[in-house]
């Protein structure tokens, strides 16, 4: 039986979007790089390495300076190395929407214990730049409709790994929320959809709040599981 982790590093390994996209839409795909590969394996691998089942936290797609560079949803290459244990020769940019994740990680009693309960996605997992920005999947129509079957697909792909059904977190309470909702109102899969603010909103724009954030989070997650 394969572990979690193996799982994760198939689909990861296997991931492509064959539609074609708007003009200038740049895909970032940080699982054909030979040299970040390595380093997504071992943090799977060390935190993965079982068959637990797990609730999903659909982000939206990778950003450039975390996911989309190392390969691992909100995880920055400084996070990577200074709190998960895995040394890499990235540039050590913090990133936002990671600082958020680890300070709320941190919070919930550190990875070890996060990880063995949750399991970070995207609803698009791949991310998009384009004029060298972040984009998101939802940010224009054109895109959105091309990445439909890709969406789908990874979806139920995901869904082999050993995952909860009753009920997955979304972050993000706008676009995200109500795209994955629609989509599941389709597909039928989980029982209940939560949203949760988006941390790249809470540190840009309410980053006074951020403990009571972190404590929402929390709450959310323990609400949800009773």
């Amino acid at each position: 039986m394969k572990t979690f982790a193996e799982h994760v590093l198939s689909f990861y390994k296997d991931l492509k979007i064959t539609s074609r996209l708007p003009k200038g839409v740049v895909v970032l795909n940080p699982y054909l790089d030979d040299q970040a590969f390595p380093y997504c394996a071992q943090f799977y691998n060390k935190f993965y390495g079982d068959n637990d089942e797990r609730t999903i936290i659909f982000g939206i797609n990778p950003g450039r300076h975390g996911g989309g560079m190392t390969g691992i949803p909100f995880t920055d290459p400084a996070k990577l190395e200074q709190v998960c244990g895995i040394a890499n020769p990235f540039t050590k940019k913090a990133e936002l929407s990671a600082d958020f994740i680890y300070t709320m990680i941190s919070a919930y009693g550190g990875p070890a214990q996060f990880y063995r309960r949750f399991y970070f996605s995207a609803v698009s997992p791949l991310g998009f730049t384009m004029d060298g920005k972040n984009l998101n999947y939802y940010d224009i129509k054109e895109l959105q409709i091309a990445l439909k079957d890709f969406i789908v697909e990874s979806l139920h792909e995901q869904l082999v790994f050993g995952v909860n059904k009753s009920f997955c977190f979304c972050l993000g309470e706008g676009d995200n929320f109500k795209y994955l909702t629609r989509l599941n109102s389709e597909l039928k899969i989980f029982k209940e959809i939560v949203p949760l603010a988006h941390p790249r909103f809470i540190m840009q724009y309410r980053r006074k709040k951020v403990d009571d954030y972190v404590h929402g989070y929390l709450r959310s997650f323990d609400n949800a599981s009773k």
